[in-house]
């Protein structure tokens, strides 16, 4: 199944007071998920943009960072209904995972076919 989408789509957490706009560019074609200790929990599939493909439409006020470990990956989430909406990758800051499933308009998406990275043994961690 070919996924191409070059437009923007709408990304938003449960209760929508959370909102981004996302060039998704062929992101959906290498979905992931990742097995560290906080997306092994979230489980969520997640698809990797560019920083500067993704902006913040409104919900600023509610959105909430989590980090943990080497404090160098971002995690935001809206502290009204708690959805995990995107973060900002440990291995390459400048590179966002979304929340595919927080994306409007889901139906050209194939959850079932997905990457799994090793967070477990992430190279950053090795001395």
């Amino acid at each position: 199944m070919e996924y191409i989408v070059l437009m923007s789509k709408s990304l938003t957490c449960h209760c929508k007071k959370v909102k981004l706009e996302v060039e998704l560019g062929e992101s959906l074609k290498n979905l992931i998920k990742c097995n560290c200790s906080i997306c092994i929990r979230r489980g969520a599939v997640m698809a990797i943009v560019k920083s500067e493909n993704i902006r913040l439409i409104k919900g600023k006020e509610i959105l909430k960072t989590y980090q943990f470990h080497t404090k160098v990956a971002k995690h935001f989430f809206c502290s009204n209904c708690g959805i995990y909406t995107h973060h900002y990758q440990r291995r390459n800051p400048k590179m966002v995972g979304i929340n595919v499933a927080c994306l409007e308009g889901k139906e050209e998406i194939n959850f079932k076919q997905y990457k799994v990275l090793d967070g477990q043994n992430h190279p950053l961690d090795k001395k």
